[in-house]
């Protein structure tokens, strides 16, 4: 982590990550775990490592352990190799930008208290891997049962299934990175994203992903994100540090696959955010119309526009009820 560390002291800080000493090749991981090098190559580049040499000494124990692990969930028939790979990149990529931030931010706490450095580093790896690594399968397991409660409701509409989706982004946002510096960016970022996870947590929907300026949520049903679409509009005009957001929200079918969402709604819902007025909530006509007869909203269309992948897009708008603006 630090450029001034010894030889000594990065490979006790890499022991304390790996959980062991890097000793076996790739072709000794394979052997061991009773697969292809190929396999374990394929396993490899899903996760998002680099290649390294078939020869090379690069692996732990608890690369032969994780490896057999996952053969066996293939061999028992629980997944099979198209889902052994998705499942693994899926992984790979959710942990490593969980890492990312999580170097990010205790880097920073180290230099704060003037700690950073081998020995404080080492430290703070000692410590806290353990504590991380155990409120990581805490925060899985209530994820699982949460999922699989709704898959277990709906057994007939785990893959495809009606949702409303919807997209909130920061208005100038492009043009706000070229006015402040990266630490102020961060923490605008920082406080949108909190918000809009606080908002979508609260009403029960489920955050997607988050890009930067944008964020990208789910609900079960239309008025659900109704809510949560106004809601974020005005608890973000009450931070004075935050730029107005739009948010575009769309009902339909869509293909629910490794914690994304794809179909038409999930494209209608994008370009009616890049449409929507600063501080305002667009939806489409199938959402609008699941609407109807709800006194809690009021609904108007709004001239219909030509988006890309849409000769014309109808858009409504969405309001509260008491809304007098």
């Amino acid at each position: 982590m630090s450029d001034t560390a010894d030889d000594g002291s990065a490979a006790g800080l890499e022991r304390e990550l790996l959980g062991g000493t890097r000793r076996y090749t790739r072709r000794e991981v394979a052997e061991r775990a009773g697969v292809s090098v190929e396999q374990a190559r394929l396993l490899w580049r899903a996760l998002g490592f680099a290649d390294v040499g078939d020869d090379n000494p690069a692996f732990t124990d608890r690369d032969i352990e994780a490896l057999v692990a996952v053969q066996d969930l293939l061999r028992r028939g629980v997944i099979d190799e198209d889902t052994q790979l998705a499942m693994t990149r899926a992984m790979g990529q959710s942990l490593a930008r969980l890492a990312e931030w999580q170097v990010s931010a205790i880097t920073k706490a180290l230099a704060k208290e003037g700690t950073f450095g081998p020995d404080g580093t080492l430290t703070a790896a000692h410590e806290l891997v353990p504590v991380m690594e155990g409120l990581i399968g805490y925060v899985w397991r209530r994820h699982l049962a949460a999922s699989g409660g709704r898959a277990l409701a709906n057994p007939d509409e785990v893959d495809a299934r009606s949702l409303a989706v919807g997209f909130a982004d920061l208005v100038g946002f492009t043009s706000l990175t070229r006015h402040v510096d990266e630490t102020e960016l961060a923490r605008l970022v920082e406080l949108f994203e909190r918000l809009a996870s606080d908002v979508v947590a609260e009403h029960a929907g489920r955050v997607i992903k988050t890009v930067g300026d944008e964020v990208m949520f789910t609900a079960d049903d239309a008025a659900t994100a109704a809510e949560i679409g106004l809601t974020m509009l005005e608890q973000a005009h009450e931070v004075e540090e935050l730029p107005d957001l739009r948010v575009g929200l769309a009902f339909g079918g869509v293909l629910s696959r490794l914690g994304d969402v794809y179909g038409e709604p999930v494209n209608i819902a994008a370009r009616l955010t890049s449409i929507a007025r600063p501080g305002s909530v667009l939806i489409d006509r199938e959402l609008a119309a699941a609407l109807e007869g709800d006194d809690r909203f009021r609904t108007r269309r709004v001239p219909p526009r030509p988006v890309r992948g849409y000769a014309l897009l109808q858009p409504v708008r969405l309001r509260r009820a008491d809304d007098t603006n």
